[in-house]
């Protein structure tokens, strides 16, 4: 699905083809067992990683998350 796009454009693509896609606001359940991370998300999304894998989606969930709160706050700041 990602082949070829930049990480922005296809999000930017999909919002537009099916504007009744909203961003989920539940959040997804980790848990560890076996020395992997299990991440249960709504409607059924499951992912299975590494603990470094993990780790490093971690941190980029939260850095996005930041940047996404900032630009909601300059965009209502005006």
């Amino acid at each position: 699905m990602w082949k070829g796009v930049g990480r922005g454009e296809q999000q930017d693509m999909d919002m537009q083809e099916s504007p009744q896609n909203e961003p989920e606001d539940k959040s997804g359940i980790a848990t560890a067992e076996v020395g992997i991370v299990m991440l249960d998300g709504p409607d059924g999304v499951a992912v299975t990683m590494t603990a470094e894998a993990a780790d490093a989606t971690g941190r980029a969930l939260i850095s996005a998350a930041e940047e996404a709160s900032a630009q909601l706050a300059g965009s209502t700041a005006g």
